[in-house]
This record gives structure tokens, C-alpha cells and sequence, in this order.
């Protein structure tokens, strides 16, 4: 029997990096250059404490996690700076790629009628860096919408509030249960259980495992995106 739940998706937002986009670690080699801007001495137990914040929190704003670790505005945003200009410099350098089978879900979702809104907790400069390096952008690229945390008044993820955005700008679904939500982290899951998706998928190429999903309140587990076709086909 087919789940109407499942196959009546109408929107899909997925994540950028880790589970669409493999960046082999470049936001731990980022962050060693925001660190380093503030002073933190790699090797230090302050420096490992905070790369361990950073690791538990992938999929959050980017500038929330250096809130949180640095205090102070003026300071947060000095590491914010430093991460973003490094990560977009390694970017620049080659060192994304696609995760295997991403694009090709991403044309067989769009193909199949349904609108999809890729979401990222960088920066919006980072995130068209990412987009121009992998050559996601222009009419040949079927994504409707590119979001950071910017665009949806400035909280990211695990706030709902990409989702929802996506929601409201597209005008693709009817309601929010005609919605899917794909990330690699717990925070991913979280904000489209905070949104009201009906579809809510950890996928393990990126930061978090099938425990943290499922402790998010994930609704499935992929092995990659690439299954997410599937999926949605209620062939799976």
C-alpha cells in the first residue's frame, strides 16, 4: 500500500553541506582559522572544547555557534568573519564536491513536479560560493529557491524557520504536511519537526548517526539523498 503521506510531498528542503554537498571537513579546518583569530591556540583544551561545540552543533547558524563560544558580539562576528572568509576560500580551492547521486535527486524531484529549496546555516556569500563552485546555479539547475539563515529574519537552524520560509516564498504545498526536510544533522531534523513536516530524513553522509536523528524525532534514515527519490515515489 502506497503512504499518501509520503508521496503527496509537494516541497523538499534539503541541506547543503553533508548532505548534499561533501566538503571533506572544511568547516573544522574553517573554524581552525576563526579560532586563531580570537586567539584560541590549537592544541589547547579551550581549543578543543570549542571544536567539539562546533562538531556537536553542525547545521546550526554559523554565527549562533560563535555566539554561544566567544560571548560578546563584537567578538562573535570578528570569528564569524575569519570562518566564513576561510571556508569560502577553501571552497575556491576545489575542495567540494557533490555527494554522489545529490544532483541527480535533486533533477528527478524536480522532474517529478515537486519544488526543491536548498537551505544552509553559512552565510549567503558562502552559500553562492558553494553554489558557483559546484555549478548549481542558472536555469539548467532545477532548485526554485537558495536560503540562509539571513533570509528567514536571521535564525537558523534548529529553528523552523527556513522551512517555513521556503513554505511561504515558493507557495508550493497547501500545508506544512505536504512538505520534506532532508539533513545531516540533528538540527536539520529538528527544524522540520519544528515546522510541521510530514517527512523528516537524517541521511548519514554527513555529521550526525541514526541515534540523533531518531532522538530529533526523524520520521526516516537514508543512507544518502540519492534515496530520497525513492522514498517520495512510495517505492521504498
Amino acid at each position: 500500500m502506497t503512504d499518501n503521506t509520503v508521496t503527496d510531498i509537494r516541497l523538499v528542503v534539503l541541506d547543503m553541506a553533508g548532505t548534499t554537498v561533501a566538503d571533506g571537513g572544511l568547516v573544522e579546518r574553517a573554524f581552525a582559522a576563526a579560532a586563531a583569530e580570537l586567539g584560541v591556540e590549537p592544541g589547547s583544551a579551550e581549543h578543543a572544547e570549542h571544536l567539539a561545540y562546533v562538531r556537536a552543533t553542525m547545521g546550526e547558524s554559523k554565527i549562533s555557534v560563535f555566539r554561544h563560544l566567544f560571548g560578546d558580539e563584537e567578538r562573535a562576528q570578528r570569528a564569524n568573519t575569519a570562518f566564513e572568509k576561510a571556508y569560502g576560500d577553501l571552497v575556491n580551492g576545489g575542495l567540494i564536491a557533490p555527494v554522489p547521486g545529490a544532483r541527480e535527486a535533486i533533477e528527478e524531484l524536480a522532474a517529478s513536479g515537486r519544488t526543491v529549496v536548498l537551505t544552509t546555516g553559512f552565510a549567503r556569500v558562502t552559500q553562492d560560493a558553494i553554489l558557483a563552485a559546484l555549478g548549481w546555479q542558472g536555469s539548467s539547475f532545477p532548485v526554485s529557491l537558495t536560503l540562509c539563515p539571513a533570509d528567514a529574519g536571521g535564525r537558523g537552524r534548529p529553528y523552523p524557520d527556513m522551512v517555513l520560509e521556503a513554505f511561504l516564498r515558493t507557495k508550493a504545498a497547501e500545508d506544512v504536511t505536504q512538505v520534506a526536510v532532508v539533513g545531516d544533522t540533528s538540527y536539520d531534523v529538528l527544524s522540520g519537526v519544528r515546522a510541521g513536516a510530514a517527512v523528516v530524513a537524517g541521511v548519514r553522509t554527513g555529521a550526525h548517526d541514526d541515534e540523533a536523528f531518531r532522538a530529533a524525532g526523524a520520521t526516516h534514515v537514508l543512507d544518502s539523498v540519492a534515496a530520497l527519490p525513492a522514498l517520495l515515489s512510495g517505492a521504498r
